[in-house]
Parts: C-alpha cells; structure tokens; sequence
C-alpha cells in the first residue's frame, strides 16, 4: 500500500470511527454512574432520524444536530425513569429501548428514504495544520463533528479524572451507598449522565446521516450501537482507550470499502462481518485483561434505595 493509500485509509478510519466514539463516550459516563444502557443501538437511530428530519425541513444542519441530541437524550431519560425511579431492570429496559427506537424511527423516516440532503456536514480544511504532511490529511481535513469529537475526548478525561465532579461520578458507580452517605445526590448524578449518554449517542447517529452517509434509510446503524457497547468494555472506562478502539473499529470497516474497491476477490458478505467478529475477539481479550486490571464500576447494572441502605 503506497503511502498516498495509507493516509487516505487513516483518513477513513476517523470518520468511520467517529459514530462509535460519539456513541461509546456517551454510554461510558452512563456506566460510570452505575446504569447499563444497552438502547445505544436504539438512541443512534433516534438521533439519525431526528437530526436528518430536522435538517431537511429546517436548511440548518446544526437544527439537526440540535434534534439529535435531544432525541437520544429523551429516550435516556425513558431508560432512567425506569432504572433509577422504578428500580426496573437495567438489561431489559435497554434491549426494549433497542426494539422501540428501531421501530420508531423506521414509522418516522419512512417517508423520507431517498430524500436528498440539501446541508450535509462537508470536510473542511483547518489552514495551517491541514497542509502537515500525512497527518494533516488525517486530523485536520475532516467535518466539523469529527473536530468536536477530538475536544471531547480530553475533555472527559479531564472531568472523571482531574475534577471534583468526576470524582462523585466514579464514586456513585462504585459505592453509592457510600456516595450518598458523603452528600453526592446518587439519583440526579444517574439522571444526568444517562441523559448525557443518550445525547451522544444521538449525536453519533446523528454524524451517520449528516456527515458519513447523508441520507436516510432504515436501521442504517446496523449494529453500531453494541459495537460501541463492546468499545466501552474494551476501553476500560478510560475515554483515552475508547478513542483508540472506535478508531481501530474505524479501520476495519474503512478497510472492508477499500479491499472492494481494489477488486479484492473476497465476498463482500465475509468482510461485512469483520467488525462484529472483531468486537467478539476484543470482548475476549477484554475479559481476560479485567483479570489483571481494574474492572467496571462495582455497582453497574444494580439498582439503588437510599432507604435499604
């Protein structure tokens, strides 16, 4: 592969990976306040169709992107009535939050399959760094999502590691009995990142009909959204490894366009499938690297009652 080749593949890479590290961060700060999310899949779809909607009616594809993120947020905030107020099942909450917002969003879109995109979110050159040979063409001649996605990453990091905040997230995934006892409101601190990860996931389905695809079509996330379920587990909780397996998830899937478009005799049915046979080896190695290291927040997945502690 000629060095021209590599760095437009790396290029792709980022943006194929950019719908599943918006996706995964968010559901990474769900986890982190104790909540399972598995409607991922479900909230990207919402935010596909709402902010595609919204975009073809307004002109605005920021009013999309507006759309979007209240759309996966709303459909978190389903998912935290159910799990925080009503002390429902985490597991089964999410997967009918799946299967609601597939259906949904296929009612919603419906008449608008083959409609055009008048104002897509387009590449646009940032003047000086984009002119750096090899990684300039990588980092800096992509959408403005992409960009947003690269300010977020650190972001996170610095709020569950450097502040005072992070540290009351991390301490209601972990003990909120404890966390309770210290003065951290346990159900507001659920509320707000759950509705944070619905928000990005939103936005990561967002990015899919605005940006990667432009266009509208049912189920068009297929599967991202337990792609980005196994991306958290993969990256520890750390949004720094996240980031780094969306982008590996990324090349994958660029990779499967790249070796049809060079008539790689290969069934276009077996490449397909790489990501998801890639996201059953990384949860392996993901189970087996938990042995060694730190594992999800102790609290995951378990409902809290101030009063039976």
């Amino acid at each position: 592969m000629s060095s021209i080749m590599m760095v437009e593949f790396l290029a792709a890479a980022v943006q194929a990976g950019t719908p599943l590290l918006l996706a995964a961060s968010g559901e990474m700060l769900a986890e982190r306040s104790g909540i399972m999310n598995l409607g991922v899949e479900g909230m990207m779809l919402m935010g596909a169709v709402s902010g595609f909607l919204v975009t073809v009616l307004t002109g605005n594809n920021w009013w999309g992107i507006a759309a979007a993120l209240l759309a996966g947020g709303l459909m978190a905030l389903i998912h935290a009535l159910i799990c925080i107020t009503l002390r429902g099942n985490q597991v089964v909450s999410g997967l009918a939050l799946t299967i609601f917002g597939s259906g949904l969003s296929a009612f919603i879109g419906k008449g608008y399959v083959g409609t055009p995109l008048t104002d897509r979110f387009a590449a646009f050159p940032i003047p000086g760094l984009s002119e750096i040979p090899g990684i300039g063409r990588v980092l800096f001649q992509q959408d403005a999502l992409v960009y947003l996605s690269f300010i977020l990453v650190p972001v996170l990091y610095l709020l569950l590691y450097k502040s005072s905040w992070g540290l009351a997230l991390r301490a209601t995934g972990e003990d909120p009995a404890a966390a309770d006892a210290n003065g951290i409101n346990v159900a507001r601190m659920r509320y707000l990142n759950t509705f944070l990860g619905g928000a990005l996931a939103g936005l990561g389905g967002a990015y899919l009909s605005l940006a990667f695809a432009p266009a509208w079509m049912e189920n068009m996330t297929s599967g991202r959204g337990w792609i980005a379920l196994a991306l958290v587990i993969f990256g520890m909780w750390n949004p720094l490894w996240v980031m780094a397996g969306a982008y590996l998830f990324g090349g994958v899937e660029a990779l499967t366009f790249r070796l049809q478009t060079i008539g790689v005799t290969i069934s276009p049915l077996f490449l397909q499938m790489l990501p998801y046979v890639l996201t059953i080896l990384v949860l392996i190695a993901a189970v087996q690297r938990r042995a060694q290291e730190a594992g999800p927040p102790a609290a995951l997945g378990l409902p809290y009652d101030r009063e039976e502690r």
